[in-house]
């Protein structure tokens, strides 16, 4: 165990971009497990668009990060203490936690990691802790596809717009991914088995969406808000569904964000937009990842993970998010399983 620990802390809130001013990494003494608590080392960190919205003091499904405190992020790693007994020396757990290489952890904010045998931990953690749960709940429990359904996913070469396309696809959808690059869509068509893919920032959207989509749009999978939202308004079937998982156009937005130009479709074509927060799932997270794990073993579902090393990049990695650099879930191996 080193003698340090290093911790990412938020220092402002970001006014548009994250910048190499929004956290600033520390070296601290590392921190003392109390009764009914474990430490642990960290082993990966995930980075996820819900970061920017942590770092903000907007309205918000949990408190946001206190400036001056830890960064929050969904967190991997190996227990060395443990005053718990629902944790031993030796456990992977993964859950909430901190950018800090050691750090301490409750029943309450990490459990055990899911695992199979011909599935990595690495892996494991990256669709199970947080991204392929939200693809499971947020199409199935809002989307409610059903066989024979057009489903268009936006970020569709993203972590969680990847695994609900592959989803889609099991239940029977024809499936339309929308992301940002030539490469991308080769990998979400030739690799995923999407039926079409769509680069949106070369293909005139509109056309594209119609020629690709000639029924219409049953449920309209989004994780971005904007312009693609207002545009898939425009297809939507009578009685479509657009499970809201993400507005990533809007997370950097320096100005009030107009609502969709389009909103009165959805009292025409009767839709139901409903917005998705994983934890309002947390207690049937075994059901998803049950069955995502056996679609990883069977292999009808695929992740593709752009990895950096050491928490030190952990800054640099997150801002690739609101680029488009990264190709699949990002992530930080700090120390290898």
């Amino acid at each position: 165990m080193s003698k340090n620990n290093r911790v990412w802390r938020l220092q402002e809130r970001p006014v548009g971009n994250i910048t190499n001013n929004t956290l600033s990494l520390e070296k601290e003494n590392i921190p003392q497990p109390k009764d009914g608590e474990c430490l642990f080392q960290l082993n990966y960190l995930s980075l996820d668009p819900t970061n920017r919205i942590w770092m903000s003091d907007e309205t918000q499904y949990m408190p946001p990060v206190v400036l001056g405190e830890p960064m929050r992020g969904v967190v991997c790693g190996t227990v060395l203490e443990s005053m718990t007994p629902d944790f031993k020396k030796g456990d992977i757990v993964s859950g909430i936690g901190t950018w800090s290489d050691y750090q301490i952890g409750s029943p309450e904010s990490v459990g055990l990691l899911s695992q199979v045998d011909n599935v990595s931990a690495m892996d494991a953690f990256a669709t199970l802790a947080l991204v392929g749960p939200s693809a499971y709940f947020c199409l199935l429990d809002i989307g409610e596809p059903k066989a024979g359904e057009t489903v268009v996913v936006s970020t569709a070469a993203g972590a969680v717009g990847s695994i609900a396309g592959q989803i889609a696809k099991i239940k029977g959808c024809r499936v339309v991914g929308l992301t940002g690059s030539d490469e991308k869509c080769r990998w979400i068509k030739e690799e995923l088995g999407f039926d079409a893919a769509i680069n949106y920032k070369t293909a005139n959207l509109p056309d594209a969406l119609s020629k690709s989509c000639p029924n219409g749009i049953d449920i309209y999978f989004d994780n971005v808000g904007g312009t693609i939202l207002d545009e898939c308004l425009k297809l939507m079937n009578l009685h479509g569904r657009i499970p809201t998982c993400g507005l990533i156009s809007q997370y950097n937005a320096l100005e009030p964000v107009p609502g969709p130009y389009n909103y009165s479709l959805i009292l025409m074509h009767r839709l139901k937009i409903q917005g998705f927060i994983i934890l309002d799932y947390l207690e049937r997270f075994p059901e998803a990842n049950e069955s995502i794990l056996k679609w990883m073993s069977e292999g009808k579902i695929k992740v593709r993970l752009d990895v950096s090393e050491g928490l030190e990049t952990a800054l640099d990695g997150v801002k690739k998010l609101y680029t488009g650099e990264n190709n699949g879930k990002l992530m930080v191996r700090v120390k290898e399983i």
